[in-house]
């Protein structure tokens, strides 16, 4: 039976957004260094940095730079923004995204967008790389609870009719998959993002992969 007709696992599949399909890891942690060095806090090394992304953005900020007061938490944002925006134009889809979007949706799964971003973030990215249209629907982490509290994914089930046995949410940081976890959803992981495989593993995902291609070979044969 070929993968086009083959009965879908999954009727919705939620990816995460940075670090899953969009190449910005690297961009991310060097904006939350900069930030937390702008305001006087010690500058986070590339993993602690790296472990909050996903999360929104001031708890994100917050766990990255202890030693800064909460006094200075507007600053602290106002310079990640402030640096994010220096770069924003340098960012884009993984390569191979695209297609395996566009298998997905050949399948007639429905997709979904689960980020710690805010939702004027995603909008630029999606209107950036000319996805409007390919997503059933979205949640950032300013309209709804951050990961990895469950709420982003229920809502995403209840606005399309979905039970958390037919989803499965994809994403490259520990805080997405305990988010599916608490869903009570399958999950998969990707190691080419934020976090590292062992981590990702720990939380029990159906598969860790380790390149987009794997992902959607994968996803092809299991979803």
């Amino acid at each position: 039976m070929s993968n086009l007709h083959r009965p879908r696992q999954f009727d919705l599949i939620a990816f995460d957004w940075d670090g899953t399909l969009y190449d910005s890891t690297q961009i991310i942690v060097r904006c939350i260094q900069a930030a937390v060095t702008d305001v006087g806090g010690q500058t986070p090394t590339y993993e602690q940095a790296a472990y909050v992304i996903g999360m929104a953005l001031m708890p994100a900020l917050a766990h990255a730079a202890p030693d800064v007061p909460k006094e200075k938490y507007p600053q602290l944002g106002e310079r990640y923004r402030y640096h994010y925006a220096l770069h924003h134009n340098d960012l884009s889809l993984f390569e191979g995204v695209l297609p395996l979007l566009e298998a997905l949706h050949e399948r007639q799964h429905l997709l979904a967008v689960a980020t710690g971003k805010s939702r004027k973030g995603l909008d630029e990215a999606l209107h950036q790389v000319a996805l409007r249209g390919i997503f059933d629907a979205s949640r950032t982490a300013d309209e709804t609870a951050g990961k990895p509290d469950p709420r982003m994914l229920h809502e995403l089930m209840a606005e399309l009719g979905v039970a958390p046995e037919r989803t499965l949410m994809i994403g490259d940081t520990t805080h997405d998959l305990l988010m599916a976890n608490n869903a009570g959803c399958a999950s998969v992981g990707v190691s080419y993002g934020a976090h590292g495989r062992s981590g990702l593993e720990d939380l029990h995902p159906r598969v860790v992969v380790h390149s987009v291609a794997e992902l959607h070979t994968w996803l092809l044969d299991h979803a």
